[in-house]
């Protein structure tokens, strides 16, 4: 017979978990040097408006004309566009983990994570998260967004399970940490091997022979 796991529900980040991180520094570093552009305006720019657009109250396209085509350039939106969205890829070992971890046990899996509403939506379809996620918390989404804490409150609203139940995988230490004090329990994620063993730790192995014992 299978023993229940004391885990029944995940809460994850998804950029630096699942995938690469959609708009980070490195992706708009890579960007000012294939498009030319000024780096400091550039980040000068996008500094301005990035909580906004993180919010889900900018497009894409408005922030694009605020960060990047208040001038006329000799590239089109569409190309960057594109480019933005190039940069996202997966890290398939985890993304397998889940998957196999929510066949196993019947998890409930909830994205906690601060994206870009059109990125969010091209990474949920391009990558088929919606494959395993039950829910996605997204700041572009729910208008909040990682540090404040009410977004992981929303979390455990939509979640409906108890506390003692869920843990929250994320690869920044200051969101682990406030999720902690708000009682989540949280992993830092590292890499694969290392979530992978403390998961199994906590009652959540691969093995299906343990899993049946």
């Amino acid at each position: 017979m299978k023993k229940s796991p004391s885990i029944t529900c995940l809460f994850l980040d998804i950029g630096g978990v699942l995938l690469t991180n959609g708009w980070d520094h490195h992706s708009r570093r890579r960007a000012a040097a294939r498009f030319k552009l000024k780096w400091d305006e550039f980040e000068n720019r996008h500094a301005i408006n990035f909580d906004t657009y993180e919010l889900g109250k900018l497009t894409l396209e408005e922030y694009l004309s605020r960060v990047v085509f208040y001038q006329k350039r000799n590239f089109t939106k569409t190309q960057f566009r594109n480019f933005m969205f190039s940069q996202s890829q997966p890290f398939a070992e985890m993304i397998d983990l889940m998957i196999r971890l929510k066949t196993l046990y019947g998890l409930k899996i909830i994205v906690v994570s601060n994206e870009l509403r059109e990125l969010n939506v091209y990474r949920i379809k391009k990558f088929k998260l919606n494959r395993f996620v039950d829910s996605f918390i997204s700041s572009c989404f729910v208008h909040l967004r990682k540090p404040d804490k009410d977004i992981f409150r929303l979390a455990l609203n939509t979640a409906q399970t108890p506390l003692r139940q869920i843990v929250y995988l994320e690869n920044t230490q200051a969101f682990v940490q406030i999720a902690e004090g708000l009682g989540i329990r949280s992993i830092l994620h590292h890499d694969y091997e290392t979530t992978r063993s403390q998961l199994a730790s906590l009652g959540l192995p691969l093995d299906e022979r343990i899993v049946n014992e």
